[in-house]
């Protein structure tokens, strides 16, 4: 049975088949999550398989080799820069997080690591953004498909603020930890 978990932790140290990157539309090193994933990976061989795709649509998701990290794969999702909630942010962030699903299973991923997508500089609300994602997932899995999602998130403000959004939408899904 699937499950979604929100843990303190680094996305860069998830032992998930794929872990995701908050990208840019031009899939470029960027700070935060990304500038730590590409580090992590190894900045030189990501940016140049990010150079070989070139673009990512904002609301979509490309998929590289993980390199070294422990994850397989890296997906790359482009979420939105918030601007107020009136330029379908919410349907462009849902994408984001179905469409690297769809990715994950497409590769055969048993289990994918996300951050909180479009949360850092691209200003989305934390609690919104937590409905959109968990919404997101919960609606992919409903659809039959098996895999486990953990989020992984660094602030335990952010953590709480994501399991009451897990409680209240698909608290069957909710993976129970220590």
């Amino acid at each position: 049975m699937s499950t979604i978990e929100i843990k303190k932790n680094s996305i860069t140290d998830l032992e998930t088949d794929a872990i995701v990157n908050a990208a840019n539309d031009g899939l470029w090193a960027g700070s935060g999550v990304c500038g730590a994933i590409f580090a992590a990976a190894g900045k030189r061989k990501l940016e140049e398989a990010c150079k070989k795709i070139g673009h990512c649509d904002t609301g979509s998701a490309v998929i590289t080799p993980g390199f070294d990290l422990k994850a397989t794969y890296i997906i790359h999702a482009v979420g939105p820069i918030w601007e107020s909630g009136k330029r379908d942010e919410s349907k462009l962030l849902y994408g984001a997080y179905y469409h690297s699903l769809e990715l994950a299973v497409e590769n055969h991923c048993a289990s994918i690591g996300f951050p909180l997508i479009s949360t850092g500089v691209f200003g989305y609300p934390i609690d919104q953004a937590w409905g959109v994602a968990i919404q997101a997932c919960a609606d992919f899995i409903n659809k039959g498909n098996q895999i486990d999602i953990v989020f992984a998130v660094l602030k335990d403000s952010v953590i709480q603020s994501g399991k009451n959004a897990l409680m209240l939408i698909a608290p069957q899904l909710m993976k129970e930890t220590s």
